[in-house]
């Protein structure tokens, strides 16, 4: 009998299993539409969150242009970054730190990229190393931070430029390729870090688009990214927010009510825009924050970088659902 009951639930089991993958896909996908649901309302101020990926910054330019914002505000804690973000096809320029009284003696020296990609494979990000305007070598990097090296001859006093040139920036159903650069090292021993020793010109070597890397909150760089594209500096405001490293979303929020609140500035109504699923978290915080003064709206940007897999979509919508339900829980004396 006992036999028979187990034959019997395993009957039941495999019959019901068609039945519990569709209820399953069908509250996952309801779960997913609910975070990343966008609801614009009629409004006069653009939010960005300064983190977000170039691509969606793009999207933030183009919709402020279109909609006609009075002001596109930047939000983001206080961060140093460890990596410099190559968001677009451009040049790495690095300012030398060599001691121009070496001695002027010609010899074979390592000259090292630490760096990564945001994708792997065929998508890894490909760049190239100059020395002095020469390339020197040209690496593929991947997912993982490490160090691409090449042998260079000549003498340390003559080195007057270091670049990065990064090449083949894309964005499509794989993701976003983008390079991470956090330094050059030469010998292992004169090391040139990024921030605040390097420029970042996209696109072409001409100073037109150029960005000095000398920022340290992401609402700042977010705000340098959307005046590379040709917005009116007057127009782009940049509100950092305290460093943490727990609670970046509310953290912002906070910064931004306390901004709003010595300002004389008219608003009609805010859009907020987000990526992919944090969008409805981002929404929440700033509704509860604000304590709904204004009419505040959601714009959710498709999330490249954890759509593109299904594994990679499950875990940022479980993820984001246990954000949302950790939030609402905090929010509670707000």
């Amino acid at each position: 009998m006992k036999k028979k009951g187990r034959l019997i639930l395993i009957i039941i089991f495999i019959f019901l299993l068609p039945t519990c993958y569709i209820v399953i896909k069908h509250a996952f996908n309801y779960l997913s539409g609910y975070l990343s649901k966008s609801e614009q309302v009629k409004a006069n101020i653009l939010l960005v969150e300064g983190w977000l990926p170039d691509y969606a910054l793009k999207i933030a330019y183009e919709r402020f242009q279109k909609n006609k914002y009075d002001y596109i505000f930047t939000t983001g804690i206080n961060s140093f970054t460890e990596y410099s973000e190559l968001w677009e096809n451009g040049y790495l320029i690095f300012h030398s730190k060599i001691n121009k009284s070496l001695p002027d003696v010609v010899s074979k020296h390592k000259i090292e990229v630490e760096a990564y990609g945001s994708l792997s494979g065929t998508h890894s990000a490909h760049f190239n190393l100059f020395v002095n305007g020469s390339l020197i070598a040209d690496f593929f990097a991947d997912k993982h931070k490490r160090s691409y090296s090449a042998d260079w001859k000549g003498s340390l006093s003559e080195i007057d430029s270091l670049m990065v040139q990064f090449t083949n920036d894309r964005v499509d159903e794989y993701g976003d390729i983008n390079l991470f650069v956090k330094e050059i090292v030469i010998d292992h021993k004169i090391s040139i870090p990024y921030l605040n020793n390097s420029e970042y010109d996209m696109s072409e070597l001409n100073g037109k688009r150029r960005i000095v890397n000398n920022s340290t909150s992401f609402a700042e760089i977010a705000r340098k990214r959307l005046l590379s594209m040709g917005l009116d500096s007057t127009k782009v405001i940049a509100v950092p927010g305290a460093k943490v490293k727990i609670n970046r979303t509310l953290t912002s929020a906070f910064a931004f009510r306390d901004w709003l609140n010595k300002s004389k500035i008219d608003i009609t109504g805010i859009n907020i825009i987000s990526l992919g699923a944090h969008a409805r978290r981002t929404w929440m915080t700033y509704n509860k924050i604000l304590k709904e003064k204004y009419a505040i709206g959601i714009i959710s940007i498709p999330d490249y970088m954890n759509d593109h897999s299904k594994e990679s979509k499950v875990l940022k919508t479980l993820r984001e659902t246990l954000g949302i339900i950790y939030y609402w829980l905090i929010l509670i004396p707000y």
